[in-house]
């Protein structure tokens, strides 16, 4: 029977999109000015986001402690609130619509490991919300995962696979629990 074996993890085909320099610039940028609570105006933050690259919509709002992998796999549509302690990770695009809420602790999660591999292969896959969708507090959304517009994943379910429009999920996994209806 094989082990795993980490001693043989090679990743020769992602690319993180950015040379050394600009990661490491950006890493230094996202601790001052995204991690931390010394910032808190989402003017200066969406223009940083903008100067490495991510396409950020108007009126986002981000709140203190957000992490964010790589600014420049990411789009951001307009009215979009990213809260507090959000982690968007990354490693491919992440695409996210207008007037959608990512509230406290949310994760969004675009990669993973093989666990059949010895080496434990990185897996990627990008990750769409749709317009009007709400993560709740301390949600995850795992690799190749849309969530529909209006969609609901409630605080602290995890969404492994799509989530429809207008559908409330909720659980590990999430499953389907009723419809939203707005008034």
């Amino acid at each position: 029977m094989q082990k795993v074996d980490l001693s043989s993890y090679r990743n020769p085909e992602y690319d993180p999109g950015a040379g050394i320099l600009k990661r490491a610039i950006w890493i230094l940028i996202s601790w001052l000015f995204f991690q931390s609570y010394l910032f808190p105006v989402s003017s200066f933050k969406r223009a940083l986001l903008r100067l490495f690259g991510a396409k950020v919509g108007r009126k986002v709002v981000i709140k203190p402690a957000v992490l964010i992998k790589h600014p420049w796999y990411l789009q951001v549509g307009d009215y979009t609130w990213i809260g507090e302690g959000v982690w968007i990770d990354n490693l491919v695009l992440v695409e996210i619509s207008d007037n959608v809420c990512l509230s406290q602790g949310a994760m969004l999660l675009t990669g993973n490991h093989n666990y059949k591999s010895p080496g434990f292969d990185l897996i990627t896959k990008g990750i769409k919300i749709q317009s009007g969708a709400w993560l709740g507090a301390k949600s995850i959304v795992c690799p190749g995962v849309e969530c529909g517009s209006q969609s609901i994943l409630t605080v602290g379910s995890v969404a492994t696979g799509n989530l429809e429009s207008n559908q409330i999920y909720s659980g590990n996994p999430a499953r389907l629990v009723r419809e939203r209806v707005i008034l």
